[in-house]
């Protein structure tokens, strides 16, 4: 719209509604259950409250966050809004909806609480510890998924969508609204688990004078015939947009490729958004995903995170930091300020950077990072003329086994409020100060403490090729060493990606442990945690040692005497891992499990639909193919097909694509004798259902005990209670007839 009528934007309608303490219809709160026998169940495990999103008020006083509760029998979760004081005291519940409430913010002054529900957005008054009557401020057909105040909370900045270039039959005759179906002339139609039929936007709408309204806005990417995507999805969100502390600019980041060159490339860049002019500039240039722009406290300077190589996603993620320079100083600014002096801050740190958080004196920087397979939190100093870890500090122990993530705020005594977790817990609200750190919240303590607890070791394996494989190991409760006990070992997902102490609800390793298994995790090749080139090894070696890892870690849990029979489960490249490994172990385990498992390598390259991955990995990309920025995958004669480099495709003659292929699991199925389970979502795009049913069909016909599930309204995950709840059912009930 024009830039005139968003200045003048008039007119405001409130529509006001209830937000009391009394329990609305559809409430879901705290689950009482009782455990029985100490020991963690499926049904323990989804009674847990989920806790997200914390947001310091502005008196540095309260921890605004929200909690989600699951219904088992109503088959769905509802998430409300709670806060807890930083002095000491008890947690206080401000909603009781039966709809769920998200991305809550606080206004400047601390007096109100905005929030989305419904797809709208909220405005309710903060008094006394309580809410009072929510408003609605926003209606925007399409809906809102998250948004963001200016600095000054006069402009805010939100999501929500325009229609993509996939038609259905009503765009061509409106009177075939009944017909269902989706046209397409370019890649990317399907993402994870949807047809691609809108994309997300990001618009500026002011924040007083009138409703929030598309009308009233400006899209930041010109408007809804421009069909890049904002923020980039599937699972980025508004923490790829930074207002400047002036709020005169946004900061972004943005894949501006459509089609098949936005499924072949990772090259997404940072840009500087300037609200009164509409001008855009780029501040990176080149290389693979530059995400997570953060603009600095004293707005000279915006820091973001950087991955060199294009069409490799998972590349070593640096710390970048562009200085700014304005053309003119004061209101009459016209020109967007200019990026000098970019640089790496984090080269010589041998971890991947995550969560960039400024301090508040614009000097140094918090982040996150997974170390050694922990995750801890550090700090780097950003005046330091030598990049590299010169100036960086580690303000969680060394050695602590919890997951921390990056700081949400930061208090005047130098106290970083995170959240953290464990294999023994979910996620909290936690202070760090000093190298030492105390629990704010316990969300779950009532149904925890019920517990009896085990015991996990961390263990190093000897690997075939003498290197040692940071190997984690829980024990059951009461655990007895004269006893044998069947074991399950974790074939991690990715396949880059780090066996840490994060929580999962569904590959949850303390409920595995509590049914009575030991439980290995490996962190085999290709994990993340470990230096690149432990991560980088896997990429065109999927059949090398990357198994042999698993092996080794297989002899070594089978050697113990309480160990009886073993399992390998794994969901994605981890079921790729059991349909692999069912083809070569020989006898050393008695069971399989794959969870949206890769098994027919050639048509998951046809199927699938962000092809930089197997692009990338499926070809293991050869030195000799030199990368140049702006560039598409990589360089070399005979890898370019219908204009899109494809070094890793079936039809490639790179040496390690021909490998890759024809070692395939799908072509070992004549040595499977194994028992396995194979486990797939209906709406899995990400890996098609049809290798589930493929392994099955496979293992069916060789004469292998088998069961195959199907669940037609999940994706990747499995998301819905009563579907979570079979799953683990399943999953258990296979572990032990085989085990």
């Amino acid at each position: 719209m024009k830039l005139t009528n968003y200045l003048n934007a008039l007119a405001i309608v409130f529509c006001a509604a209830s937000c009391s303490m009394k329990p609305q219809q559809g409430y879901i709160g705290p689950s009482e259950i009782t455990v029985q026998d100490g020991k963690m169940s499926p049904e323990v495990l989804l009674s847990l409250g989920r806790l997200s999103d914390p947001r310091l008020s502005p008196d540095g006083k309260k921890i605004l966050y929200g909690v989600s509760y699951t219904s088992i029998k109503d088959n769905r979760s509802v998430r409300n809004l709670f806060f807890s004081p930083l002095d000491g005291g008890n947690k206080v519940q401000l909603t009781f909806d039966g709809k769920s409430i998200s991305c809550a913010r606080w206004s400047k002054d601390g007096n109100s609480v905005y929030f989305i529900q419904g797809g709208q957005i909220y405005k309710a008054p903060f008094k006394a510890g309580k809410l009072g009557k929510k408003v609605k401020i926003s209606d925007v057909p399409e809906g809102i998924s998250e948004f963001e105040f200016s600095p000054d909370e006069s402009e805010i900045m939100y999501v929500s969508s325009v229609k993509s270039a996939v038609q259905t039959p009503s765009d061509s005759d409106p009177a075939l609204d009944k017909a269902t179906a989706y046209a397409t002339e370019d890649l990317m139609y399907r993402h994870w688990d949807h047809w691609v039929e809108t994309i997300d936007h990001t618009y500026i709408c002011p924040a007083g004078g009138g409703m929030i309204t598309k009308d009233r806005s400006l899209d930041i990417l010109g408007g809804p015939d421009v069909l890049y995507q904002l923020p980039n999805g599937p699972f980025g969100g508004i923490e790829q947009l930074s207002w400047s502390p002036d709020g005169r600019y946004v900061a972004y980041s943005c894949k501006k490729l459509t089609g098949k060159e936005y499924a072949f490339s990772t090259n997404t860049e940072i840009f500087i958004y300037c609200i009164l002019t509409g001008e855009t500039t780029k501040i990176s240039d080149g290389g693979g995903y530059d995400t997570d722009p953060v603009w600095s406290p004293d707005g000279k300077a915006i820091a973001w995170l950087h991955m060199e190589r294009d069409g490799y996603e998972a590349d070593k993620t640096d710390l970048f930091l562009a200085e700014l320079q304005s053309e003119e100083e004061g209101e009459g600014q016209t020109s967007n300020p200019a990026a000098l002096n970019i640089r790496n801050l984090t080269s010589g740190f041998a971890y991947n950077v995550a969560g960039p958080v400024w301090a508040e004196d614009s000097k140094s920087i918090y982040f996150n990072s997974l170390v050694e397979g922990l995750q801890g939190i550090f700090n780097i100093r950003t005046d330091n003329n030598v990049p590299g870890e010169q100036g960086l500090t580690r303000l969680t122990p060394d050695g602590a086994w919890f997951d921390f993530g990056s700081p949400f705020a930061v208090l005047e005594d130098g106290t970083l409020l995170a959240t953290y977790c464990s294999m023994d817990f979910p996620t909290e609200i936690v202070a760090v100060k000093d190298g030492e750190f105390k629990a704010v919240t316990s969300e779950n303590a009532h149904i925890l403490s019920q517990l009896k607890g085990h015991k996990t070791e961390m263990r190093k394996v000897k690997t075939v090729d003498g290197k040692d494989m940071l190997t984690w190991v829980l024990l059951p409760p009461d655990f007895d060493s004269t006893k044998v006990y069947p074991a399950i070992e974790i074939c991690l997902g990715g396949p880059q990606g780090t066996l840490s102490q994060g929580w999962s609800y569904r590959w949850n390793y303390c409920l595995m442990a509590n049914q009575g298994y030991v439980v290995v995790l490996p962190n085999r090749r290709g994990t993340t945690a470990f230096g690149q080139p432990w991560c980088e090894q896997i990429s065109g070696d999927y059949i090398g040692l990357n198994m042999q890892d698993y092996l080794s870690a297989a002899k070594m849990i089978k050697a113990e005497p309480y160990v009886g029979k073993l399992a390998a489960c794994g969901a994605s490249y981890g079921g790729y891992s059991v349909y692999y490994l069912a083809g070569i172990h020989g006898d050393i385990y008695d069971c399989f499990i794959a969870h949206a498992g890769i098994f027919n390598e050639e048509h998951m390259y046809m199927t699938t639909e962000e092809m930089w991955f197997p692009n990338w990995d499926n070809g293991g990309i050869p030195e000799e193919y030199a990368y140049e920025p702006g560039q598409i995958g990589p360089k070399g004669d005979g890898k370019t097909f219908g204009g899109i480099q494809q070094a890793g495709s079936p039809w490639s003659t790179s040496p390690k694509a021909v490998r890759h292929y024809s070692n395939s699991p799908h072509t070992l199925v004549k040595n499977w004798h194994t028992p396995i389970l194979c486990i797939h979502g209906g709406s899995d795009f990400r890996v098609p259902y049809d290798e589930g049913m493929a392994a099955f069909n496979a293992a069916q016909m060789m004469g292998v005990p088998s069961k195959l599930i199907v669940f037609p309204d999940e994706n990747h995950w499995i998301l819905k209670p009563q579907n979570a709840l079979y799953w683990h059912r399943s999953y258990f009930e296979w572990l032990s007839r085989w085990l």
